[in-house]
């Protein structure tokens, strides 16, 4: 291991496929990332982690999710997948945390779900997905769910999921182009939906720098020329976008980096890989990313890992414990 790989990152968007949950979802699993299926054990995310300088990364389980329209099934898998998540975290307690999944979008299964990831798994934080069958964040049937994660003060990791209006080029791979256009509509139906406003508590973090949220923030902030809309942002637009926090993953890079840093400070900015989906190379290609974007050292420090220390003190305290390789 070179100096420049020493393990000192924490990667808060790295993701599993257990195999009951591969097993399970058979071909509805579809395509991941942008050349096919992704493959994925733990050695191999081990492997990638020390030679790219990641000491901790909290694992995720990435679209399609688990909602397939059966709600035993539904649970079932999301219990086993979180299971699976706290044995592989336990196993390798300075390596990994976990974001652990929830049966949306049955509200009443989720919050005995996330009593129980809580309670029994100690999880880092939960996993939402951008749209549950088309119903997005916002709408007034998540409350209860949001009202909980409230209360816990939890951190929730969003991630985008396949849209289910269907009108897409279908030869261009969805992590290309409505990925980030569901991020960009699930936080315009949490902004106006009233849940940033109402549940200060929560700490957000939304995947791959906002998706397109940074270039049409001030657009969507002329939605409060709406009287109503209005009242669900009391606050004002932008400085309710600048409480998020962003991943880099596949952002690493002077145009995208320039418009999220237009709206937000690098404190709320933190390291993201979208391992395996979006392979090893990505990966890579991050960490350099980050040394080239012209930033203060205490602020590419910061991404690396010191913003996400303040949102997970166990995992900075297992990751600066680890015995030396």
């Amino acid at each position: 291991m070179t100096a420049q790989s020493a393990l000192t990152l924490i990667d808060v968007h790295h993701h599993i496929l257990p195999p009951i949950y591969v097993e399970t979802l058979g071909e509805r699993l579809g395509t991941q990332g942008l050349f096919g299926s992704a493959s994925w054990d733990a050695s191999r995310s081990l492997e990638s982690m020390d030679s790219n300088g990641i000491a901790t990364a909290i694992m995720s389980i990435s679209g399609p999710g688990f909602w397939f329209g059966n709600p035993a099934e539904t649970q079932n898998l999301v219990r086993a997948c979180n299971d699976f998540a706290a044995v592989l975290r336990d196993n390798h307690r300075s390596r990994f945390g976990m974001f652990a999944s929830l049966p949306l979008p049955d509200v009443g299964a989720s919050l005995r779900e996330l009593e129980y990831a809580f309670d029994t798994l100690s999880t880092d934080g939960f996993i939402l997905f951008t749209n549950y069958d088309g119903t997005y964040p916002g709408d007034e049937s998540f409350e209860p769910v949001f009202d909980e994660l409230n209360r816990r003060q939890a951190v929730v990791f969003f991630h985008p999921n396949e849209p289910t209006y269907g009108r897409f080029p279908r030869n261009i791979p969805l992590p290309t182009l409505e990925y980030p256009f569901e991020t960009t509509r699930a936080i315009t139906s949490l902004l106006f939906g009233g849940t940033f406003a109402k549940f200060r508590d929560i700490r957000f973090i939304f995947s791959h720098a906002g998706g397109s949220l940074p270039y049409l923030a001030e657009r969507i902030a002329r939605l409060t020329m709406n009287p109503e809309l209005k009242k669900k942002v009391p606050n004002g637009v932008i400085p309710e976008l600048q409480r998020l926090y962003f991943d880099i993953a596949l952002s690493a890079n002077r145009i995208t980096f320039a418009s999220l840093l237009a709206l937000t400070e690098p404190t709320k900015t933190l390291f993201g890989s979208d391992y395996p989906h979006a392979g090893e190379a990505t990966m890579a290609a991050t960490v350099s990313g980050l040394q080239q974007l012209g930033l203060a050292p205490d602020a590419v420090r910061g991404i690396q890992w010191e913003n996400a220390a303040r949102l997970f003190p166990r995992l900075h305290i297992a990751a600066r414990t680890r015995p030396a390789a």
